[in-house]
């Protein structure tokens, strides 16, 4: 939806660039936390799967990198690629939480809401993915990779809030899986449902109606609690 991101016009990363960059990594101070993603969904790069592939299959050991990060709206997200990304998440030559989490940006409950905050009609579809991605894993008996379900509370979708935690609820409680609540940056690597503050050019308005839904969610004592720590973004 941009031309550029910080003046750098947008486009898909080629696979040169990927190679050199993750062979830099190697003998690297400094424990590495891989996420790529920025200001963009990675999982439309036509080469995302080989990509992701090639980075754990060079990370024996984790040489190169400690922790995996997703960010995705889950738009393409089909049944063939949760299935490449949960294997990769349990191949025995790293430790077992490289592949930590899966962030999934949802922000809507129903198709309708879900059209309107996000501006295309792919609600149905982030759902079903999404609990097609939890279904294998359970099938795999999987520990990792732990999933973060956000919600950017916005006048849009804030009527939405609790519908979206009683279906999420619902649906881990089925499986038996623990699903913390939270209102900032999940601080633990645990299954969250994450209801996040908009960052917006009114942000006291924002920030009083993120403190309302919360309140109502019981995640906090007051509904006049401006709830934000310095990490949030």
């Amino acid at each position: 939806m941009r031309d550029e991101a910080h003046g750098v016009p947008m486009k898909f990363m080629s696979w040169e660039t990927w190679r050199t960059s993750l062979s830099h990594l190697k003998n690297y101070p400094e424990e590495i936390s891989l996420c790529p993603h920025w200001l963009g969904e990675p999982t439309i790069h036509p080469q995302f799967d080989q990509f992701v592939e090639y980075a754990f299959a060079i990370n024996k050991d984790n040489s190169l990198f400690r922790k995996f990060k997703l960010h995705t709206n889950a738009v393409v997200f089909g049944e063939k690629r949760a299935q490449l990304l949960i294997n990769l998440a349990q191949l025995s030559n790293q430790s077992q939480d490289t592949f930590n989490f899966i962030h999934f940006s949802i922000d809507a409950h129903s198709p309708g809401v879900y059209k309107t905050v996000k501006g295309a009609n792919y609600g149905e579809r982030v759902y079903k993915n999404i609990r097609r991605f939890l279904e294998i894993r359970q099938q795999h008996q999987a520990v990792y990779p732990k999933i973060t379900l956000a919600f950017v509370v916005q006048p849009e979708n804030a009527h939405e809030a609790i519908v979206f935690r009683d279906y999420w609820t619902a649906l881990f409680l089925k499986y038996k899986i623990k699903l913390r609540q939270t209102y900032d940056w999940p601080d633990q690597e645990s299954d969250s449902l994450y209801f996040r503050r908009l960052n917006c050019s009114n942000q006291k308005e924002s920030d009083s109606l993120h403190a309302k839904i919360v309140h109502g969610l019981g995640l906090s004592e007051s509904p006049d609690q401006i709830l934000r720590s310095s990490e949030s973004f």
